[in-house]
């Protein structure tokens, strides 16, 4: 198994491969961090997205990330609204990630940033999602390195807890850093 890392950052910033974003089932940009990866890829990654559309929640499909280099992909996932735990949301949120690292395996991808999907205007309760979030990425070991990239303290804070709990049973396998363009353990 690769690294996986609690970041505190940009999403847009990292130097991955693939950088994935919480999408809405259009696929032509939002609010938050879809937003945020639209306006930096610019374009041409609403009208890319606008060809695969609609995406299904719990589904992914990938683009170019046209302004986004050296990103090579964006990987589109759509999160689960939450509507308080009982309409199979935890499985929907599971399958964005499991869905998001096979497209990334297909596309030879060494490394992968994810969003913390769905705890923005979806309104997944931010630590639940987190221990969803490291538990997927553990289970479908097929990127070296994965970064659970935090917008806000709240976030990284949840996904640190998530990555310690897991580390518990696996110390290799989590590593913790505020990110600066970069991972730092």
């Amino acid at each position: 198994m690769g690294t996986i890392a609690a970041v505190l950052g940009d999403i847009t910033r990292q130097q991955v491969d693939i950088i994935v974003t919480a999408a809405n089932e259009s696929l032509l940009g939002g609010g938050g961090v879809d937003g945020a990866v639209h306006r930096a890829a610019g374009p041409l990654l609403a009208e890319a997205g606008a060809r695969l559309a609609p995406c299904p929640p719990g589904r992914a499909v990938a683009t170019p990330a046209f302004g986004l280099a050296p990103v090579r992909h964006v990987i589109h996932t759509v999160g689960p609204v939450w509507e308080g735990g009982e309409q199979g949301e935890d499985e929907v949120l599971r399958s964005c990630y499991a869905e998001s690292l096979r497209l990334a395996e297909e596309l030879g991808a060494a490394s992968i940033a994810f969003p913390a999907i769905a705890t923005g205007v979806y309104g997944f309760p931010t630590g639940r999602a987190a221990r969803i979030a490291v538990s997927a990425v553990r289970s479908l070991p097929v990127v070296d390195e994965i970064r659970l990239v935090a917008f806000d303290q709240e976030t990284f804070d949840a996904l640190t807890e998530a990555c310690e709990q897991a580390r518990s049973g696996d110390a290799s396998a989590v590593t913790l850093g505020e990110d600066h363009g970069r991972s730092v353990p």
